[in-house]
């Protein structure tokens, strides 16, 4: 397998695909037809060097994914809802065309705060549910008299537990397993061009829905590192110190992540097979084989931002028949 440096994400009733400076979201809408928006990609904070080292572009990487993500989300379910419907279409065939601008521009703003808000709250919430409510519940075991090596023990089972139930429970919604399905085309069309296969249907459908570089690992790998490094809590002497310890720790974690699964991602050594492998099982979880006409949605977000013809001539030396 030979990384081809292309990553996306499920959205509703599509995909999202990003290569390099440029992103695409395809979007099956009500009427079968697929929408296809394609944009140029813009980090949040910018193109400094400095956000391109070592473990910061970790962090800058997961904030940002988390912002764009949450964009083409809202995008889809806008276009698989049916963009406008004829309520909102009379509410406005009063309007001149400058007044029809001016409430874009103020949709677009409000759509912005929204944006960031939804993401900041889902920040707050995750490293609340995950990082600090496990170490809380932990540290009654003290009432029996354990120790901070014990509770630090309880801690990571607890907060394994916490994710692994909170990923099962997902599973088993219905308006989730769809997603999931495109989440499993996305990572079936990755696998197929990294495997030098041509994009086709049937070429899709025959290649793997599990991917080491895909977000679950990542979430996953989250919680392993931060299982790791929580220990160097345990001789400090004051709970509070160790519980917002844990809240300053989170960017390194992150940081420390992102760093672990770019190198699982560009390498097919035996230690990279293995620590990619319990990622690997949560998939099972976050991704559920696709329907054709899911693919088709995939490789039309593939094929907007990325030649795969020419990637698989130049790394398989692959011939268009």
């Amino acid at each position: 397998m030979k990384s081809s440096n292309i990553g996306g994400q499920a959205v509703m009733e599509g995909i999202m695909m990003r290569h390099k400076e440029k992103y695409s979201i395809a979007v099956r809408r009500p009427d079968k037809e697929i929408e296809l928006k394609v944009e140029d990609y813009k980090c949040i904070f910018g193109k400094a060097q400095l956000w391109r080292k070592p473990v910061i572009r970790g962090v800058v990487s997961f904030v940002d994914s988390l912002v764009m993500g949450t964009k083409c989300l809202m995008y889809s379910a806008e276009i698989a809802g049916d963009e406008e419907d004829e309520e909102d279409a009379a509410k406005t065939a009063h309007l001149t065309e400058e007044e029809k601008a001016a409430r874009k521009a103020k949709e677009e703003k409000q759509f912005q705060w929204l944006l960031y808000v939804t993401v900041a709250v889902s920040i707050v919430v995750s490293i609340a549910a995950f990082m600090l409510l496990p170490y809380a519940l932990a540290s009654l075991c003290r009432k029996v008299g354990a120790s901070e090596f014990v509770v630090t023990i309880v801690e990571a089972f607890v907060k394994l537990a916490l994710f692994m139930g909170y990923m099962l429970l997902i599973s088993r919604m219905k308006d989730i397993q769809r997603t999931f399905m495109y989440h499993g085309a996305e990572h079936k069309c990755i696998n197929c061009v990294e495997h030098g296969l041509p994009l086709t249907v049937e070429n899709v459908m025959k290649s793997s829905r599990q991917h080491k570089r895909c977000g679950t690992s990542f979430l996953f790998l989250v919680m392993l590192v931060s299982i790791v490094l929580h220990f160097v809590f345990v001789l400090v002497p004051f709970y509070w110190v160790r519980l917002f310890g844990r809240l300053l720790m989170v960017p390194v974690v992150s940081g420390i992540s992102f760093e672990i699964i770019q190198w699982a991602g560009r390498t097919d050594s035996k230690l990279a097979d293995l620590m990619s492998k319990p990622g690997l099982a949560m998939q099972k979880l976050t991704t559920i084989e696709p329907t054709p006409d899911m693919v088709e949605v995939a490789i039309a977000a593939v094929e907007a931002v990325f030649d795969w013809k020419a990637y698989l001539k130049e790394e398989f030396g692959y011939e268009e028949p």
